[in-house]
């Protein structure tokens, strides 16, 4: 039986990781690959024409980021994510963005605030230039430096466990024009106030920030 995924070419070993990553993500996130579906490391590399080592990490950087589960003597599955799963998540990421930001403010680092000035002026140029697979790259850049910055490590990994929300919920997020102008000037603001040293205001905008991305993505989180 065919598999639905088509081949990669074959580059060095890092690369080809990265893009099975990316590869394996996509068809999650568009159903390619449907919840419950269990994933074959050899059958996987046989469908992207890679050898399994790539596969077997990919699948560890999805299992780590909640897309992918591993039951004991049974195998590795794709995830369930209903959509209330993915509102719980959804919460948590609200209250984890707002205590990075407000860490990034209490440090005040120069290097720091360069680093997410810089991410935001992507975020800018792909909203001015309305390209939205650009945009979502960029906006992915700034809340990635965002957690980096911060030098919390248990944040970090915790963040990363709730990536499954983040990438099943992006387009979504950024679907419209308006969206995506209201996304930049929201994410501007949050560095104003971090680079001013304003911890809970940084904090409070950012919660703001990704409630009402949410609540985009899900409307019906809006009533539980």
């Amino acid at each position: 039986m065919s598999h639905p995924l088509s081949p990669l070419v074959s580059e060095d070993t890092p690369s080809l990781a990265d893009r099975a990553y990316e590869r394996l993500r996509e068809a999650i996130v568009d159903g390619t690959l449907p919840a419950g579906r269990k994933l074959s490391e050899r059958s996987l590399a046989a469908a992207l024409a890679i050898s399994a080592q790539p596969i077997r990490e990919a699948l560890r950087r999805l299992e780590g980021e909640g897309m992918v589960e591993s039951r004991p003597r049974s195998g590795t599955f794709v995830a369930a994510l209903d959509r209330a799963r993915l509102i719980e998540m959804g919460r948590i990421r609200v209250a984890l963005e707002g205590v990075a930001a407000s860490l990034v403010a209490r440090q005040r680092a120069p290097e720091a605030i360069a680093a997410l000035r810089a991410r935001l002026e992507a975020i800018r140029v792909a909203t001015e230039q309305d390209d939205p697979a650009r945009l979502a790259e960029a906006n992915d850049a700034f809340h990635l430096t965002l957690h980096a910055v911060t030098g919390n490590a248990l944040l970090v990994r915790t963040l990363r466990a709730l990536q499954a929300y983040h990438h099943i919920s992006r387009s979504r997020v950024l679907a419209t024009r308006e969206e995506r102008r209201q996304a930049l000037a929201e994410h501007a603001a949050v560095l104003d106030r971090m680079e001013a040293g304003d911890a809970d205001a940084a904090e409070a905008l950012m919660r703001a920030h990704t409630l009402r991305s949410l609540e985009v993505a899900f409307p019906e989180a809006r009533k539980t």
